[in-house]
């Protein structure tokens, strides 16, 4: 088989190098073309350097492009993916300094709460450039994987406003999915599950193992006797223990998009664990990608050196995206879930919602399973989040400041912390802050300025509850 995959936002070297990878596992697509491009030059050249060192020790007739010219990469494309982070580290970081400001402390903020609604506002004006390229360029009927955050909001996006049938991934449900067959004591092949909702609040409704069905109180008494994950999960085994469904999103995630866990600073500790980032650290995301990337801009030989490995010993991973092409290419029926537009598939979200939801693909393309009725306590606490996702890309499209602020206002977190006039200041400074990468705000910021001035709000200098410096290359090292 011979078609052409395009990679936007190839940069994310790491993440790039994976997909890729798994596609080549493919017998089949041996001799596809892998089209990278991103704005980052040098970036670009580290993972164009190590792609065609994973072909040429392979012996793959596969080709290998890179460009910094988006259309050209995207000509003629059948699969298109995006991995893209529109503002780079440093409009992450105001995603997250500037709502600490105000009393918001968020772990990742890249998907929900004040950070994510920001980083959609710059993720969806371009995500709909890449799709005028689509439409424009690429094969006729070429499909769109989007791996970027705010999942929801650009698929959401690129579906009502894009134009081009747009398929969200996460590996969020596969991840918790390997937690539970941990927890129960069985291989990940002899669990089966339905697990459906949004993007990062995902339920597990209906868990069988070896086909059996596993009850809730099985599945706390195994998560609580866990000897890892008795400590790392103490917010999701808590909210399994209120809900009676296990959520896929790890436990710092989870603790954001939520009202009730980190809007007292005095009892973050209770429900954090600070062994790793994604457990709860504040900013814990934005310090894990900026050592990340040092790291991989210090050892890059190492890492071109490890591309010298065959292909034998790569074990296809979970992701995905070679999954979804492997199906419509091959006709090998994959099963997997994916983010979509709802139109009743779950019967208790809005129709218009991006779900999370089980779904199979073949020769005909996605085919969801329709009729799920979530718990109603995964419906409402779902329902919140749809709300402001409906608001934030109505915002972006528009570029409606007050609309922004109610977005916002209306996020669970924010609202647990924050008063009105403090999320009008609090939009005020990070419209200002990223107007360079808010095209659609360029009207708005003069009198943002203006408010900022005068504004009476009181702000603090304050590094969240649960902080830690970013470690230089040589600390991580003797960290193992």
């Amino acid at each position: 088989m011979s078609f052409k995959v395009a990679i936007i936002g190839a940069g994310s070297v790491g993440f790039t190098k994976r997909l890729v990878s798994d596609l080549f596992k493919v017998p089949e697509f041996a001799d596809i073309e892998i089209a990278l491009t991103d704005i980052n030059p040098h970036n670009l050249d580290m993972i164009r350097q190590i792609i065609e060192k994973i072909v040429s020790v392979n012996n793959l007739p596969a080709r290998v492009t890179a460009t910094t010219d988006r259309r050209e990469a995207l000509t003629g494309a059948r699969y298109i993916m995006s991995c893209v982070r529109v503002g780079g580290l440093e409009a992450f970081s105001s995603d997250i300094s500037i709502p600490l400001k105000y009393g918001v402390d968020q772990c990742v903020g890249d998907t929900l709460c004040a950070g994510g609604i920001l980083y959609g506002q710059r993720n969806i004006p371009v995500i709909l450039d890449f799709c005028k390229d689509i439409r424009e360029v690429a094969e006729p009927g070429a499909k769109f994987l989007n791996y970027a955050n705010p999942m929801a909001m650009n698929t959401w996006a690129a579906n009502a406003h894009g134009g081009v049938e747009t398929i969200g991934l996460c590996h969020g449900v596969q991840h918790g999915a390997e937690q539970i067959a941990r927890v129960l004591g069985v291989e990940l092949d002899e669990l089966d599950y339905v697990c459906s909702g949004i993007n990062h609040q995902t339920w597990y409704i209906d868990i069988r193992a070896r086909g059996r069905k596993i009850e809730k109180d099985e599945l706390i008494a195994g998560f609580e006797k866990h000897p890892v994950y008795s400590r790392q999960e103490k917010l999701r085994i808590d909210v399994l223990k209120r809900f009676g469904v296990y959520s896929t999103e790890s436990n710092g995630h989870l603790s954001e998009y939520l009202p009730w866990y980190r809007k007292r600073p005095e009892e973050l500790d209770r429900w954090i664990d600070m062994s790793d980032w994604i457990h709860g650290e504040t900013g814990g995301y934005l310090r894990h990608t900026t050592e990340q990337r040092n790291w991989f801009e210090t050892d890059f030989p190492k890492f071109l050196k490890e591309a010298e490995k065959p292909l034998s010993d790569h074990k296809r991973t979970s992701e995905h995206a070679s999954w979804i092409i492997e199906a419509i290419e091959t006709g090998r029926v994959y099963r997997g879930h994916f983010n979509v537009r709802n139109n009743g598939i779950i019967r208790n979200l809005p129709e218009d919602a991006i779900i999370e939801s089980p779904g199979f693909v073949d020769r005909f393309g996605l085919n969801m399973i329709e009729g799920i009725e979530l718990p109603l306590a995964c419906a409402a606490t779902c329902s919140a989040s749809i709300s402001v996702q409906r608001m934030s890309v109505e915002a972006a499209m528009t570029g409606d400041i007050d609309l922004l602020k109610l977005a916002v206002l209306h996020d669970p977190l924010v609202g647990a912390i924050c008063t009105p006039d403090e999320v009008w200041a609090m939009v005020d400074e990070l419209v200002v802050a990223q107007a360079e990468w808010l095209p659609q705000y360029a009207d708005a910021v003069p009198a943002a300025k203006e408010r900022m001035a005068k504004s009476t709000v009181k702000t603090r200098e304050w590094e969240g509850a649960a902080r830690r410096k970013v470690r230089s290359v040589e600390e991580l090292r003797s960290a193992g």
